[in-house]
């Protein structure tokens, strides 16, 4: 029996390709909302709409106007599946509701132990890791040092968009 592969997403942006493979064992929930997401093309199109250099970039949910995205529904926190948020992993992004997490998600850039699962109230409950940048982290990297700003109510904008043009998955 051979042992089945994690899926495997290529995520075209606007400043380069980023390879993501998907921890399907550990994160069934996340990987299989993530995925529907992507077979939909939900993704394309939308932005990096946060960016914090020494903390992670964010997207997966607004266009380049800041308007968010119609989502399904949000899914159960598996941020009790052992998995770190560490540099280069992904996780789902949420409100400060646990089990809100709908189609965005953040690449840490930096090791972010305090958004581990650490006890069961919700301020100690964590980020579900769900997966992690095989390839292209150079260009996560470059996103992380782009220019932000304010925009929308938003903080930590890029000043230029920096567009997801497409999410594949790797057949």
């Amino acid at each position: 029996m051979t042992e089945e592969k994690n899926p495997v997403v290529v995520m075209e942006t606007s400043m380069g390709t980023v390879k993501i493979e998907l921890f399907k064992d550990k994160a069934p929930i996340s990987v299989r909302n993530f995925l529907s997401y992507v077979k939909d093309a939900y993704y394309d199109g939308t932005i990096f709409h946060r960016v914090i250099k020494s903390f992670m970039v964010q997207g997966g949910g607004l266009d380049e106007n800041m308007q968010p995205k119609k989502t399904k529904f949000a899914i159960k926190n598996e941020a009790t599946n052992g998995l770190k948020n560490v540099r280069g992993t992904l996780a789902m992004a949420r409100t400060s509701v646990v089990d809100s997490a709908t189609s965005q998600f953040f690449i840490n850039v930096v090791d972010n132990a305090f958004l581990d699962h650490s006890g069961k109230t919700p301020d100690r409950f964590g980020y579900a890791v769900f997966g992690q940048v095989i390839e292209g982290m150079d260009v996560v990297d470059a996103i992380r040092e782009v220019k932000t700003g304010n925009k929308g109510g938003h903080q930590d904008v890029p000043v230029e968009p920096v567009f997801i043009n497409s999410m594949k998955l790797v057949e």
